[in-house]
């Protein structure tokens, strides 16, 4: 079975623009990244880290082990190599496990393929050993192997995480364009709030925004609400390990903060939402909700941020015309928020300007495909130093 403290080389994956953060976060947890890339980083960690990885932190999707590294050139050396793999380690001989990828190689049409030559090879070297095979499919809830391909390199992951960690499994309740978690953590990262001061979210949508500002001004762990990880079906696991962890992350969580959450939203059934997903959190007695214009949100004294997530799809007839929208945000920041730092995040370059201040900065993100800004403005209280 696996040695779940051998250290290997771990590769962390999180969205285009967070990076820096999920750095920062690795550093906190007492590591150190080895390489950063556009879409995540690398270090040296065990099983057993990754799972203290998993649990923590709140801007990445998945972590995966390597196993190994190898030139291929083809579809049958890359079945070769992998049936080399000792699976038998890593994998029960009656238990299930699915393969994921991404290729990037001129023999492959589709990941599908690749996924299909991996699992012939995993089940290959399985029945060769026990004369039975494990089960595979699509499930993403036991054992996943992860397959990068790119050009001429391929490397084989276990996937510690199973399915992506921006699942927190608190969104029970949808609304339009929900926004994700990861990048949730990511904006808020991003601004320069920290725990103790206010943290104004109008426009709430889902809330999503407002629950992971919750979940970190009482340091609960993001995966807290979760059950269910991919390093809990690898050979070896010792459940205790992860429980420690648990019950350490429990006993570090603060059940009062300073500072306030407001969540605000025009929409009676956006802040139903709302209100819905922070009681499955668990944080729903940390947030003041209200429906209600943005120009009517609270905005309390004191050190604090506000951060909005309008809408920002195309101008398409008068109707949906959003230019005032912005206006309007940026009206009440100068009216209502002095002393306080405003952040609008947009993937709509035009609209921003409509919010009519000068920005103190402009940090890129992605929301999956689509490039975005969270642009930042400082509200002075009196005249401008």
């Amino acid at each position: 079975m696996a040695d779940f403290s051998e250290k290997k080389t771990v590769s962390v994956t999180c969205p285009f623009g967070l990076p820096p953060f999920l750095k920062n976060e690795i550093e906190d947890l007492g590591f150190t990244p080895t390489l950063i890339r556009d879409t995540g980083l690398e270090l040296e960690a065990s099983l057993n880290d990754c799972i203290k990885m998993n649990y923590w932190l709140r801007t990445a999707h998945r972590v995966h082990y390597l196993l190994g590294e190898k030139r291929i050139e083809s579809p049958d050396q890359l079945v070769e190599w992998l049936t080399e793999i000792p699976w038998e380690e890593y994998i029960d001989e009656d238990g299930f496990f699915s393969v994921t990828s991404r290729v990037d190689h001129p023999t492959i049409d589709n990941d599908q393929y690749a996924n299909l030559l991996c699992k012939d090879a995993v089940v290959d070297r399985m029945t060769q050993r026990f004369n039975n095979r494990p089960d595979s499919g699509s499930d993403l809830t036991k054992t996943v192997i992860f397959l990068f391909w790119n050009k001429d390199i391929a490397r084989i992951f276990i996937d510690t995480s199973g399915e992506s960690l921006s699942r927190r499994n608190y969104r029970t309740e949808n609304v339009a364009a929900p926004m994700q978690e990861t990048l949730a953590a990511g904006i808020i990262a991003g601004t320069k709030w920290e725990p103790g001061q206010h943290f104004i979210n109008p426009m709430t949508g889902g809330g999503t925004l407002a629950i992971e500002a919750a979940m970190i001004a009482t340091n609960r762990a993001p995966a807290s609400l979760r059950h269910q990880f991919g390093f809990m079906h690898i050979k070896g696991y010792d459940e205790s390990v992860y429980r420690t962890i648990r019950d350490e992350a429990k006993a570090g969580t603060k059940k009062k903060i300073d500072g306030r959450i407001i969540a605000t939203d025009i929409s009676p059934i956006a802040l139903n939402a709302a209100q819905k997903n922070a009681k499955t959190a668990g944080v729903d007695h940390l947030i003041d909700f209200k429906t209600c214009d943005i120009s009517d949100t609270e905005v309390p004294d004191g050190d604090g941020v506000i951060v909005v997530n309008p809408p920002y799809g195309m101008r398409l007839d008068a109707d949906e015309d959003l230019r005032p929208l912005y206006k309007k945000i940026g009206d009440f920041f100068k009216s209502d928020c002095p002393g306080k730092w405003g952040y609008v995040f947009t993937g709509n370059n035009a609209l921003g300007k409509k919010v009519g201040l000068r920005t103190s900065s402009r940090q890129m993100y992605y929301n999956a495909t689509l490039e975005c800004r969270l642009l930042e403005y400082e509200m002075y209280s009196g005249s401008k130093p």
